[in-house]
């Protein structure tokens, strides 16, 4: 099947099967928003809303510049900082398209990352296998994990992580393939692009550089021979010109100007300049080293790695618990999750690394892509969020492994093209048969945007409010208003936010909640917690002494610049027991505080009042006992709650055992249970949100629905 020459010759071919993949990849991603079109309770605005909480952080920074408004606070300046290509392209987008604001954020993720088709394509032709790089496509734009972090309505930056990533390989194989000019100023520019769209993404492209040099170095020496490649037609001017040329681009501690006028410089002299081919050598090597140092590369990689394999609290100073712990996409993963992220299934992850051991035996450049393939491997141990970055070249190695085996048993053309159609539809089978069952919901209902909708109408945009870093970014972008912690920031200020949830002291909520909102703004948006605590300083304070003193009313409070207000949400039920972990420790010691139990369930069955419940666990509801496991203990409370039309919450308890040290919740609205101990019963949480308790010396209940109560501080 190598007589493909009219094939890779022809533009018109290319462009049908590019624009064929693409709108393959597009209409895949159109089943969620076809799914829940009709979905009310998932559309605000006139449109469904997205899917990620993340999203809005970036929707926040494109609104308020759509708005013309200076952003009012620190961190939601920062949403044009970390991402300026995808907040001004959202901008740009909205402005110069009759979609709105909304549109554009649900539908951006699949028309950018279908995309990858083209670099995928572009790949396989490189090759001389253009067909093999359209089935490739097919696969590589909707693989499961590329699909999850891609879809309609997943509006982030991972739309970009990988389209750019993927594309600055493929002009690192142009590099080697055609070692032209061309191929380096591609390389350059996406290299140059690629921070302001995915920095997260870096330190894979500075390996895939490092493995483009030894390569290049090692194909000019000729301890590598391939037959399809260029030879160097201008001595080592491309080898030297790639090393010199990307080290500068590459060297992202310099100012983007510096490195931008380098390279302009470097380029003319390289191009008018003749040198001989030693003093080349130097001036590369010492541009590569420099690079090396400067851009401390391997430091980095293995900071990344580290950082994603530790777990537990601080080691140094007070003990702070680590949020990564928490985090479903950093925890280490089975082999099938891995195998199923990558390639839909496992006998399809192991067809993509046969395929690309052949791949490399066969088209030696393709061990540039080896650091692709190892942080998919990577993703054991550091998480699933790792698996993406494999996805492409999995894709195309799976391909061609079918295409060897194809080839090799007949080299007719339309025996050729109904081989490949098969095996590729089997690797693409088990990734739609994901799509279709993937129905994620929206970040938000409808109702819990009418809620923060009310809240922006009644607030100012210096305002603060205290919720979970979940939640974080749909408040900037719905009530316009700013939070403690956020999806981007929720490091040790998650203990104060944690302790404002749990205590049973309402007094403590809002000292706290004033004092932690006004040092965040009066000490230029310093971490809160390490600056009341003193953390890490010769005059430490000890926390449980200070959190003491606001519970008695005994600290100087700061005077008051602004509103604060407390978002309790229902969604946060579930979590709840995660939210309580990073309050629930002696700072000094890093140590759990006391046992917490918290289970949400549902009963499944009751019998002469003895109610059983889905997690196993039994109520007695004559007695007052609860059967956990071995274990018969006593309920001190038991409650039903149920909403009204005038959004009160109608009570009816019980008390069974005055020493029971458990309490049962039945949420009748919402059908639920809860099973908790009795500390955590009088939680601010459960007090204020589920049983609608609350002092009113020091709060306002300024809104309350099914799905949230948002209180106002009077301190």
């Amino acid at each position: 099947m190598k007589k493909e020459s009219f094939i890779e010759k022809n533009i018109s071919i290319l462009l049908l099967v590019v624009l064929l993949s693409y709108l393959f990849s597009v209409l895949i991603r159109m089943y969620w928003p076809m799914y829940f079109s009709d979905n009310e309770s998932f559309r605000y605005a006139g449109q469904l809303m997205i899917n990620t909480n993340d999203g809005y952080f970036f929707a926040t920074g494109a609104r308020d510049i759509l708005d013309g408004l200076t952003a009012m606070d620190k961190q939601r300046a920062s949403a044009f900082g970390v991402s300026q290509g995808l907040v001004l392209l959202t901008v740009y987008a909205t402005k110069f398209t009759p979609f709105s604001l909304e549109t554009v954020i649900l539908y951006l993720p699949a028309v950018i990352s279908s995309l990858i088709v083209i670099p995928i394509i572009l790949t396989a032709r490189l090759m001389g296998h253009t067909i093999l790089g359209f089935f490739a496509a097919l696969l590589g734009g909707i693989a499961w994990s590329y699909y999850n972090r891609t879809m309609t309505g997943y509006y982030d930056t991972d739309m970009f992580s990988v389209l750019l990533q993927f594309g600055i390989f493929y002009s690192f194989m142009h590099i080697v393939y055609k070692k032209d000019l061309s191929s380096i100023l591609l390389a350059s520019f996406l290299i140059f692009i690629y921070p302001y769209f995915y920095p997260q993404g870096m330190t894979i492209v500075n390996a895939m550089f490092v493995m483009l040099v030894i390569y290049l170095a090692l194909e000019y020496k000729g301890w590598i021979k391939s037959d399809e490649t260029n030879n160097f037609k201008e001595g080592g001017i491309v080898l030297y010109g790639s090393v010199i040329l990307l080290s500068i681009v590459l060297m992202t501690s310099l100012p983007v100007v510096v490195r931008v006028g380098l390279f302009v410089l470097l380029l003319i002299v390289l191009l008018k300049v003749r040198m001989e081919e030693k003093k080349l050598l130097y001036i590369a090597l010492a541009f590569f080293l420099g690079y090396l140092a400067f851009g401390n590369i391997f430091g980095e990689i293995l900071r990344r790695v580290f950082s994603f394999l530790d777990r537990g609290v601080d080691a140094e100073g007070l003990h702070f618990y680590q949020v990564i712990q928490t985090v479903r996409e950093a925890g280490a993963i089975p082999f099938s999750t891995m195998a199923n992220r990558i390639s839909g299934s496992q006998i399809g992850v192991i067809l993509s690394l046969v395929g690309y051991i052949v791949l490399v035996m066969r088209h030696k450049p393709f061990i540039i892509a080896l650091p692709m393939i190892g942080v998919g491997v990577l993703s054991l141990w550091a998480g699933l969020r790792f698996t993406v970055y494999a996805v492409p070249i999995a894709a195309l190695s799976a391909i061609y492994l079918f295409h060897v085996i194809t080839v090799s048993i007949s080299d007719k053309k339309s025996i050729y093209l109904v081989a490949m159609s098969v095996f590729t539809a089997g690797m693409v089978y088990p990734n739609i048969t994901h799509i279709i069952g993937y129905k994620v919901p929206t970040v938000l209902n409808k109702t819990e945007v009418n809620d923060l909708v009310k809240l922006d109408k009644m607030s100012d945009p210096r305002d603060y409010t205290l919720t979970w870093w979940d939640y974080g970014y749909p408040i900037w972008f719905y009530s316009n208003t700013n939070t403690l912690i956020d999806g981007g920031k929720h490091g040790h200020d998650n203990y104060l936010i944690s302790k404002i949830m749990q205590t049973s002291s309402q007094e403590l909520v809002a000292n706290l909640s004033r004092l932690s909102v006004e040092t965040y703004v009066d000490s230029n948006y310093s971490v809160v917690a390490d600056t009341i605590f003193k953390n890490g300083k010769e005059d430490q304070v000890d926390p449980n002494t200070l959190l003491s003193e606001l519970e008695n009313g005994m600290y100087e409070l700061p005077k008051k610049t602004r509103d604060v207000y407390l978002y309790l949400p229902y969604r946060m039920l579930n979590i709840f027991p995660t939210v309580m972990v990073f309050g629930n420790l002696n700072l000094s010691t890093g140590k759990a505080e006391r046992r917490i139990s918290f289970y949400p369930t549902t009963a499944v069955s009751e019998k002469d009042r003895v109610i059983s419940f889905a997690n196993g666990i039994t109520f007695d509801a004559k007695n007052g006992n609860l059967i956990l496991g071995k274990q018969n203990v006593g309920v001190k409370h038991f409650v039903i709650t149920e909403n009204t039309n005038n959004e009160t919450i109608k009570l009816q308890s019980r008390m069974y055992h005055h020493d029971g040290k458990y309490a049962v919740v039945y949420m009748k609205s919402y059908k639920r249970f809860i099973v908790m101990d009795s500390q955590t019963f009088n939680s601010t949480y459960v007090q204020m949100f589920i049983l609608g308790k609350y002092d009113k010396d020091l709060f306002e209940l300024v809104v309350s629905s099914p799905y949230s109560k948002i209180y106002k501080l009077k301190k």
